[in-house]
């Protein structure tokens, strides 16, 4: 159980968000008798509403923004008479703060800024035990994890083209909050080059080097029945997020060679194509197999234990970044609209997966993403009444 003096103080919190790496100030440094050539500036990132039937930030933008910052909390008072007031004011600060209005963000554009809330299991029981995102993840294999770092009550996932608009956002919405939060643990991380997978998609490149993240529900039909929940009402036009940090052996990776990495994922290191054939975007073929009767991808490639199909669930929208510190790693998010879609496939994963050999996760949460919100309908309007 977690002391009472371990809380952060606003002081340290404030220190720790508004911690910024200065970079390339040189290269933007011009003589004053010489204006900057208009021509060479780039284009304005396009703005992501905030508002709208679901919450910005899990499939808008396309492809994710690079960098990423999740804070996970516990709240002080989880009555739903204090927990309404809270979201509906993180929501007014959300929309001043993407739309560039407000001060603190002290002249810094907001770009493609976005930032999406959930609420975790122990709110979501104090509403009813039986909506969808009251329960609790199991504990699984290979999990290192402080009592600290598991669970939560609060998500602030907060992403952003600008790596220093994240920190400064941060610090906004969590003075906002005040003393009624008090923060669990904190992850950043990058997003890898973008490789594109198909006509408006693109996918990022993790620490191992591969691509990741290519399946998962893209169209509207595929998100309507694998990643939006369609009820009950309170929790409609939601999800369900999981978190997951884990870190990775990338010493004892490297020194297998391409073809060992490629059979531990199932797909082609360079291309993305699966061992099967086809493209990127093509699914694994879980059948095909060699004339002397072994399988293209092999019984324990992540390729095929992670499948859906092999797992007999639906599709997770996956949103991942790779974090350094304390430990190079990955932050793995993915979206779903039963938690039994994240839940079985890492049951499935746990018996017989290679990757696995390679990571130890160190944190672990889920949440409920809220549904959208307006200025008629505030954030958390439809779940906290």
């Amino acid at each position: 159980m977690r002391q009472a003096d371990s809380r952060p103080s606003r002081r340290t919190f404030l220190g720790a968000t508004g911690t910024v790496t200065a970079v390339g100030l040189s290269a933007g440094c011009q003589s004053s008798s010489a204006p900057p050539d208009r021509d060479d500036a780039p284009a304005p990132t396009p703005p992501v509403s905030p508002t709208g039937r679901y919450q910005a930030g899990i499939t808008l933008p396309q492809p994710a923004q690079r960098n990423l910052l999740a804070v996970v909390a516990d709240l002080v008072d989880v009555r739903a008479a204090a927990v309404r007031p809270l979201l509906a004011e993180l929501g007014e600060v959300i929309r001043t703060l993407t739309a560039g209005t407000d001060a603190r963000l002290m002249g810094l554009e907001p770009g493609d800024l976005t930032v999406t809330v959930g609420v975790g299991p122990r709110l979501v029981r104090e509403v009813d035990p039986a909506l969808p995102g009251a329960k609790d993840l199991p504990r699984f294999s290979r999990e290192r994890i402080a009592s600290r770092a598991r669970g939560g009550d609060l998500l602030i996932q907060i992403c952003a083209g600008d790596a220093l608009v994240v920190p400064v956002v941060a610090a906004a919405l969590l003075e906002r909050a005040g003393d009624r939060i008090r923060e669990r643990w904190r992850q950043s991380g990058v997003r890898g080059a973008n490789v594109p997978v198909a006509e408006g998609r693109a996918a990022p490149r993790n620490l191992f080097g591969f691509v990741d993240g290519i399946v998962g529900p893209h169209t509207k039909a595929e998100q309507r029945r694998h990643l939006w929940l369609a009820g009950p009402a309170r929790v409609a036009d939601g999800t369900l997020a999981v978190l997951r940090r884990m870190e990775l052996d990338l010493p004892r990776f490297a020194k297998l060679s391409v073809a060992e990495q490629e059979a531990v994922f199932g797909r082609r290191r360079a291309t993305g194509v699966p061992l099967s054939g086809g493209t990127i975007a093509s699914g694994p073929d879980l059948g095909a197999k060699t004339p002397d009767g072994r399988y293209l991808v092999p019984v324990d490639a992540h390729a095929r234990r992670a499948h859906s199909n092999a797992v007999g669930v639906g599709l997770m929208l996956r949103r991942s970044y790779s974090i350094d510190g304390p430990a190079p790693g990955l932050l793995f998010i993915s979206f779903q609209n039963d938690i039994r879609t994240f839940t079985n496939t890492l049951t499935s994963m746990d018996n017989s997966d290679a990757l696995l050999e390679f990571t130890t996760t160190t944190a672990s949460a889920t949440f409920l993403i809220l549904s959208g919100f307006d200025e008629q309908d505030r954030l958390g309007s439809r779940l906290f009444r």
